[in-house]
């Protein structure tokens, strides 16, 4: 998920969607998906997203409810999957997979003591991305004619290579790890209400004195998705301590202190990822409504009271695009 200290690092302002009329965004897609995934299951009652023989597909519901947004701003969202887990991150997973065991035994406990916002609680912070969820997310985009592309590793990666070789115009991700990747210009909030903020790498750079090596090992110092932090150095202190020794080897030696990962590797992570220019798609949306409606509400049995608002807002926004292009 990224180290969020970063953020005092960034420039980052609030840009206005008018701002963004008309561009395409690559989005992280397991980012975007698992916030809505997660406030549908802790907002909406289950028996809603789940099917007779008990199959949950909240994501149905949440992508109805997140997608309007792109439509009515004609921003158009590329979604990236993740592809292959990067060996270092295994371990990361591998954490939050235990945590998210702990946190099912509390749920447990939870429901047996008839707590019923503790149990909204940690059903939420238990949910995961199951074949199903990512299928038929996947078959969802499709009839509504959403682009979506398949990474060879991490797809945050891959949204920022997207967005450095202008292939489109910014990268969206809730993480702040956009910055150390190098994606020049990152949205995030495209899940919250209101207008997004704009995170600028270069102004970032410029505002610091710094080069994207150094932000690199900065991120590091303060702890990634790859590799835990050096304790008690922070942002501002890693910041501070690169500029003076040059990068963070001299860091390391002068406060002899060690990464628990090697840091030619992690470097390599940000700096060098797994990426592709092997894939297409096309920015022009032609969503069939009838067709997404069928599929979330008769092939899935999801109440269609919790997706019709969407459906209509989305329906809404293309006729309104048709008319201002027609103007």
């Amino acid at each position: 998920m990224g180290n969020t200290d970063l953020r005092q690092l960034g420039v980052i302002r609030e840009v206005p969607f008018d701002e963004l009329d008309g561009d395409t965004v690559a989005v992280d897609a397991h980012n975007w998906l698992y916030k809505y995934l997660t406030t549908t299951v802790k907002w909406t009652k289950d028996e809603v997203y789940t099917t007779a023989d008990g199959t949950e597909v909240a994501n149905l519901v949440g992508v109805v409810q997140g997608l309007p947004k792109f439509f009515e701003n004609d921003l158009t969202p590329v979604f990236v999957f993740d592809g292959v887990v990067t060996d270092l991150k295994s371990e990361e997973i591998e954490q939050r997979r235990e945590e998210r065991e702990k946190r099912e035994e509390q749920l447990e406990e939870a429901r047996e003591e008839g707590d019923a916002i503790e149990v909204a609680r940690l059903e939420a912070h238990t949910q995961r991305l199951t074949d199903t969820i990512q299928q038929t997310t996947r078959e969802l985009f499709d009839r509504l004619d959403v682009p979506y592309i398949e990474a060879p590793a991490e797809g945050e990666a891959q949204a920022a290579y997207m967005n450095r070789t202008g292939a489109v115009d910014y990268c969206g991700t809730e993480d702040y790890d956009a910055l150390p990747l190098g994606a020049p210009l990152t949205l995030r909030q495209l899940t919250s209400k209101g207008d997004p903020e704009l995170m600028d790498f270069e102004a970032t750079l410029e505002e610091h004195d710094v080069t994207w090596e150094q932000l690199v090992d900065i991120a590091i110092l303060c702890g990634t998705d790859f590799n835990e932090g050096v304790s008690g150095i922070g942002p501002k202190t890693a910041l501070k301590e690169v500029k003076e020794r040059g990068d963070i080897w001299a860091v390391l030696e002068a406060r002899g202190e060690s990464i628990d990962k090697d840091v030619d590797i992690i470097r390599e992570l940000f700096l060098n990822p797994t990426v592709s220019d092997d894939y297409e798609f096309d920015a022009e949306m032609d969503p069939d409504i009838d067709a997404a409606r069928e599929y979330v509400v008769e092939e899935w049995k999801v109440h269609e009271d919790e997706v019709e608002r969407g459906f209509e807002r989305i329906e809404e926004s293309v006729v309104q695009t048709g008319l201002d292009n027609w103007t």
